[in-house]
């Protein structure tokens, strides 16, 4: 907490009763060879969450745990509001790992914002998840410039997920007109065998997520496979299977989508 110039390197986490590794406030931060384990069963043992912390590196970890493998967090509600430090410049590679929740996270506790997060060769198996980016109103903040890319995924019940009603509050004094904004998420090169549902991408009425760009996603389950579900979002999809929902087939999010591949 409260640090910089860190290196977390070879070592293993066994069986921590709550998230493992969790740098806050921190800055210049590298985790690279490192093993987490817990139980699939033990509630919120998180693996690695990085938390309104810029400049970090996550790289060549295995992690298996009871709840998200890496998931990038800035605050909870009025109170990451109130500090109102973000996430940023993120770079997350070669992890693998196995969770009854999400591989690669982000949120649901964002109120401090996250941007400019990479995530790639990431390879995800017998997970709840492939990718969940997850957000809630009252919470504030925003979620935008998330590349996720060249992603393997094997058993996995939900591909992709992106939601704008997940997670609680700390109390009842959270401003509900505190809306998210979620903007610019890029995700692309996914392959995916043995999936449930491809995913949902859901935004919120009165905040509707914007430039969600899809490219290169093969998400395969055969016949039994779901489709995609989505509202209050716009964006583009190009060459993703199952066949995307009609809110990311319009020409009017194709721009950025070929930019930003």
């Amino acid at each position: 907490m409260n640090s910089s110039d860190v290196v977390v390197s070879n070592v293993v986490f066994q069986d921590s009763p709550f998230w493992n590794i969790h740098p806050v406030y921190c800055s210049n931060v590298v985790i690279r060879n490192v093993t987490v384990l817990a139980p699939h069963d033990s509630p919120n043992t998180d693996g690695i969450d990085p938390d309104s912390s810029s400049n970090v590196c996550i790289e060549d970890c295995y992690i298996s745990t009871g709840d998200d493998l890496i998931a990038i967090k800035s605050g909870w509600d009025e109170y990451g509001m109130a500090y109102g430090r973000p996430s940023s410049h993120i770079t997350i590679r070669r992890i693998t790992g196995s969770s009854p929740f999400a591989g690669f996270a982000v949120g649901s506790e964002t109120s401090g914002g996250v941007e400019h997060v990479l995530a790639e060769h990431l390879n995800f198996f017998s997970s709840g998840f492939g990718i969940h980016i997850k957000t809630n109103t009252g919470r504030g903040g925003f979620i935008r410039n998330v590349t996720v890319s060249d992603v393997t995924l094997d058993s996995v019940r939900y591909g992709l997920r992106i939601a704008g009603d997940v997670g609680g509050h700390p109390d009842d004094r959270y401003d509900r007109n505190a809306l998210p904004v979620v903007d610019g998420l890029t995700i692309k090169n996914v392959q995916g065998q043995n999936i449930r549902e491809a995913g949902s991408i859901k935004g919120i009425a009165t905040s509707a997520f914007s430039r969600i760009c899809l490219s290169n996603v093969k998400l395969n389950g055969g016949a039994a496979v779901r489709p995609w579900k989505c509202e209050a979002v716009s964006g583009a999809a190009l060459d993703v299977q199952p066949s995307p929902c009609t809110e990311l087939t319009s020409t009017s999010g194709m721009s950025f989508c070929t930019n930003s591949l």
